[in-house]
């Protein structure tokens, strides 16, 4: 990392220009990864990411430059280069960095991957292969993968601010593949956190996914066409808030808000959703997956109220779009990498526990479908159009759950869904993700109790 003076050097320099504000983001980041295929290990790798990027802002426009040459006089000319682009000053603000602080770390680590040996890290891999290929004869091949990686961070900008970070996150994917004549199909699961190996313990350890992602394989097995039409539909807590990511949360960040673009642009303070539902973006969370002790802009997490009983009462801001909004940043800022311009991004987003009752939510459904797990799907960030396919989903009939389906997709609008949620469980779970936008792919959870919408439109392949 650079130091002090040298820091103070570029910002010096990138402020005798038009420039109102000035930042350097040092970056370098280290990742490990191995995979395992029944009994062979496939991949075993490791890389180093470093780097930094500067920014000039001038007013609500900014110029952006980044690179992996931390040599000062390759740095001087990116910041020669963001001037000419905003206009160059023989003069500029005198700028003066505080002491160099580093965030407090809400996530510590107890068993640190990067200072394990290999063959402690294949180990659970290999416990997680053995106990798929052991759960049932008609799992036939297993796949496990474990995931590590360490960043440090510097930020340093014109209004003195200096600031260090370590961000540490792990995870382990675990996918098991089911087959009955012709019949083949795979359960997945993928848990991690801002955490080390201690993990994968308890609820998490090897065996417990390779478990679940055995049983969903041959849950789907026996599967029928999903239905198609109009018709109340329960989604789990868990992964099934990644529709209310993807179709609502992201129409609530500043990167769409202050241009407009969103649904939900100008307005705060307007009932946008049932009043079952409170929704939350909290980065604060000790050793979730999408924490940080800080955002990527130097400020503090913070945890968001972005929906209180159906009202919309806050966006997520970074620093340009605030300016452009006239609002104070939210700690929403963040990015891939050095490569990316920051902009405002989720952290762990869910909707909040209610007060109903899960089994309740099934009693007066003569027919729907319960969602146990979701999927991917595309999603239409200015208007929150979407679609998202179901994992594992199941019939109800007469206030039971019958059948499994497969191929079934949910259709609708996010602020379509946040009106007609009339049931909220207090089953919250958060799951974990990656989350790709305009600053880049960032690990973010995703989360809700249990829900019930009373009518959303569902497209299956049953009546083809």
């Amino acid at each position: 990392m650079l130091k002090k003076e040298q820091v103070e050097v570029l910002l010096n320099r990138a402020m005798k220009s038009e420039a109102d504000f000035a930042e350097i983001f040092e970056e370098e980041t280290h990742t490990q990864s191995m995979t395992q295929l029944d009994d062979n290990v496939e991949n075993i790798s490791a890389s180093v990411r470093a780097g930094a990027g500067i920014r000039l802002y001038k007013g609500t426009s900014s110029v952006y430059g980044y690179t992996d040459e931390m040599d000062m006089e390759v740095l001087e000319g990116i910041v020669d280069d963001l001037r000419s682009a905003i206009g160059k000053k023989e003069e500029g603000k005198n700028v003066v960095l505080n002491e160099l602080s580093r965030a407090e770390n809400i996530s510590p680590v107890e068993q640190d991957p990067f200072k394990t040996e290999d063959e402690k890290k294949l180990a659970l891999l290999d416990r997680a292969i053995k106990t798929a290929r052991g759960y049932d004869e008609r799992i036939f091949k297993a796949s496990a993968s474990l995931s590590s990686i360490h960043q440090d961070v510097q930020i340093a900008n014109s209004d003195g601010l200096f600031k260090a970070d370590t961000r540490q996150r792990s995870r382990m994917a675990v996918q098991a593949y089911a087959r009955e004549g012709d019949n083949v199909q795979s359960g997945y699961t993928a848990p991690g956190a801002s955490k080390g190996l201690e993990y994968f313990e308890g609820d998490h350890s090897p065996e417990e996914m390779a478990k679940e992602a055995a049983r969903i394989a041959l849950v789907l097995l026996r599967a029928k066409s999903a239905p198609s039409g109009v018709m109340p539909v329960i989604i789990d807590n868990g992964f099934g808030g990644v529709i209310f990511h993807e179709a609502c949360g992201h129409s609530l960040e500043a990167t769409s808000v202050a241009k407009k673009l969103s649904v939900f642009s100008n307005r705060k303070g307007e009932k946008i959703a049932s009043e079952k539902v409170s929704a939350w973006d909290d980065g604060t969370i000790p050793g979730e997956w999408g924490s940080q002790n800080m955002d990527d802009e130097g400020n503090p997490q913070q945890k968001r109220l972005l929906i209180d009983h159906g009202v919309l009462t806050q966006y997520m801001v970074d620093r340009l779009n605030g300016r452009r909004m006239n609002t104070p940043s939210s700690g929403s800022g963040r990015r891939e990498s050095y490569k990316y311009e920051p902009t405002s991004r989720m952290s762990n987003t869910f909707i909040a526990p209610g007060t109903d009752k899960k089994e309740d939510m099934f009693k007066d459904i003569s027919f729907g479908l319960y969602c146990r797990s979701m999927g991917g799907g595309s999603v239409n960030p200015n208007t929150g159009e979407f679609n998202f396919g179901v994992n594992e989903g199941y019939l109800i009939e007469d206030g039971k759950i019958t059948d499994p389906v497969i191929g079934a997709m949910l259709i609708g609008s996010g602020a379509e869904i946040l009106q007609n949620i009339d049931m909220v469980s207090d089953n919250l779970e958060l799951a974990q993700g990656m989350c790709g936008s305009v600053s880049g792919s960032i690990p973010t959870n995703v989360g809700q109790p249990a829900i019930r919408v009373s009518s959303i439109t569902v497209g299956g392949t049953a009546n083809e």
